[in-house]
């Protein structure tokens, strides 16, 4: 037994820098933040903030409000993936015919709604709460991932399926063994994009009550604090980067074991 896991171990070893040597890519999206952040705080440095700007930029507070942009972000994708997923899968069956050009549609008049009219009139309908902001953030992202699905899945070679079906599988066999694994890079980058996007208009959570970094970033504004602005624009496109590059992280873990 013991001679087996060291046998494992070090076979193991090479496999995981053999990967990350084919990911180099990967690094791209957090040196982008290391070397961005540490710009605006040299900036920062040299700024001789009010204690209005002071305040906002205090630690304590940014470190809370990105762990609440951070939830809602998450929670919200959740969600999408939950509802969009299996509602792409039914859509990319021949049987739907023209509805799938219908739903898809009005996924896009969704996305293609204003996305702080969108906080506005839900959090009015809803109330002024982090779960409004939610269901916010579910209808801007839903159409990535929708239509991601139906392309992944209707992308799949039909010489595959008819394969599979040849061997024996039945229909929900050949969507979990086949067509599900073929599609998932591209599942998975629909995911991605819903990920980014919700970061960026989680900011508007501040209008509604649901927390987040918008919150110091819009008071700023207000107050033309334009040096406080920045800094936190930084940790917000910095947030969505990091984001990004743990969705890029997931897309090629699973996409190695699907394939």
């Amino acid at each position: 037994m013991t001679a087996t896991t060291e046998t494992a171990a070090p076979a193991a070893a090479p496999q995981r820098r053999a990967w990350w040597r084919g990911n180099l890519d990967l690094l791209v999206n957090p040196a982008v933040v290391v070397v961005g952040l540490g710009l605006v705080a040299l900036y920062a440095s040299t700024v001789d903030f009010d204690s209005v700007a002071r305040r906002a930029l205090n630690p304590a507070g940014l470190r809370r409000q990105t762990i609440e942009h951070l939830v809602l972000t998450g929670v919200s994708t959740l969600i999408v993936i939950v509802i969009a997923v299996p509602l792409g899968v039914a859509l990319s069956r021949d049987a739907v015919g023209r509805s799938r050009g219908a739903v898809l549609a009005v996924g896009g008049f969704l996305q293609a709604l204003p996305p702080l009219g969108v906080v506005v009139l839900i959090g009015f309908w809803l109330g002024f709460e982090p779960s409004s902001m939610i269901l916010a953030l579910v209808l801007a992202s839903l159409l990535p991932v929708l239509t991601n699905t139906v392309v992944g899945l209707r992308q799949v070679d039909d010489a595959m399926i008819e394969a599979a079906r040849g061997m024996g599988m039945t229909a929900w066999r050949t969507l979990l063994g086949v067509e599900l694994p073929l599609a998932i890079p591209v599942m998975m980058a629909g995911i991605r994009v819903a990920l980014v996007l919700n970061v960026g208009t989680a900011t508007f959570g501040a209008f509604i009550g649901a927390g987040g970094l918008g919150v110091p970033l819009f008071s700023m504004l207000k107050l033309f604090r334009l040096d406080a602005v920045l800094v936190i624009a930084s940790l917000v496109a910095a947030l969505a980067l990091l984001v990004d590059w743990f969705g890029a992280i997931v897309e090629r873990l699973v996409a190695g074991r699907a394939s």
